[in-house]
């Protein structure tokens, strides 16, 4: 059989890991709960056993995997393979995770941030292929990112380029969960969205006047408020496509701030794609074009810009596939 690549996708609840052939086709996977809490060495013990048992299913041996991706949140060192602390693992402080996994594997351990693992897969197989120049996008609790130029990963002089959500948007603006105002996460990301949505419909209306975009009628996010005790941004987009208006008015806040982060992105790297991934791209249409509409909207008109925003493609794989890929790349690299 062809070499092997493993793609590990670490994370604080579940481990998830991947073989793949040197197409980047994959073998198999599979998933195994992380109990970080049981402490790094009890971790990568399991990331080490697992991946044998991959192997061993496959009919294949270590001597067949070539190398071996992870990405795993930051912040760390990467060119170290050093993890320097989790929020997600906290017992996950200074752990060499790259020496302790190739200790028990014996294969070459690549370990990047797993936005830009993530963003590397979408490039390498996904929405990303057939440019050398793209920025990555994932939409969830926060918003992570990722920068491609001329074909390499942009990391920056300390190894943590490209956290894109806290690019500051709007000064003095909302307060954003990493301690600054105005950063587009404190807008655009899902749970945002989903904060921005449940504000409005618990602000009492000032004395004299219409809540902007309601027009006086109660929004139907209200009920929902109600009934579940909280407001998602599936709800909001759901209501959207039913025509209420404060979903509209919350939705189009969101693009709005996504479209700027794009055209910032654009004049700072030019790329020929933007990706948007994570759990609210489900929103399908109603988000992108809108996003696309306030591009245009916002945009320079000194010239055409050829940029394409477009949403990712490899769903909840893209983990893995990027690990893996990345291993690939930084081998075929050495």
């Amino acid at each position: 059989m062809s070499e092997m690549f493993v793609g590990i996708d670490l994370g604080g609840t579940n481990i998830k890991i991947g073989l793949f052939d040197s197409e980047l086709k994959l073998i198999c996977k599979t998933s195994v709960a992380t109990k970080a809490d049981m402490g790094p060495e009890v971790v990568i013990d399991k990331m080490a056993q697992t991946v044998e048992k991959l192997l061993a299913d496959a009919g294949l041996f270590r001597h067949d995997v070539v190398a071996v991706g992870i990405g795993t949140p930051g912040p760390a060192k990467y060119s170290e393979g050093v993890i320097i602390k989790s929020t997600n693992m906290p017992k996950f402080k200074n752990v060499p995770i790259c020496r302790m996994l190739n200790e028990k594997l014996g294969a070459p351990i690549v370990f990047d941030n797993d936005a830009n693992v993530a963003c590397w897969g979408e490039y390498a197989v996904g929405a990303g292929k057939g440019v050398k120049d793209m920025v990555f996008f994932t939409l969830g609790t926060g918003i992570g990112g990722g920068i491609i130029s001329n074909g390499e990963l942009v990391h920056g002089c300390a190894e943590n380029a490209a956290e894109l959500g806290h690019m500051i948007i709007y000064p003095d603006g909302r307060e954003c969960n990493c301690g600054q105002r105005g950063c587009v996460e404190a807008y655009a990301s899902a749970d945002s969205t989903a904060r921005r949505a449940r504000e409005a419909v618990e602000a009492p209306p000032k004395a004299g006047m219409i809540r902007p975009g309601v027009a006086g009628a109660e929004s139907s996010l209200k009920k929902v408020l109600d009934e579940k005790g909280q407001i998602t941004s599936k709800d909001v987009y759901e209501h959207l496509a039913a025509g209420d208006k404060l979903a509209k008015e919350i939705a189009d806040g969101t693009a709005k701030a996504l479209a700027i982060t794009c055209i910032n992105m654009l004049h700072t790297t030019e790329p020929k794609r933007i990706v948007f991934a994570g759990g609210m791209i489900a929103a399908g249409d109603i988000l992108l074009n809108r996003i696309k509409d306030y591009f245009n909207e916002y945009i320079w008109t000194l010239k055409k810009e050829p940029v394409e925003i477009c949403f990712a493609t490899l769903g909840e794989d893209a983990g893995i596939i990027g690990a893996a890929a990345l291993a690939q790349h930084t081998k075929n690299g050495d």
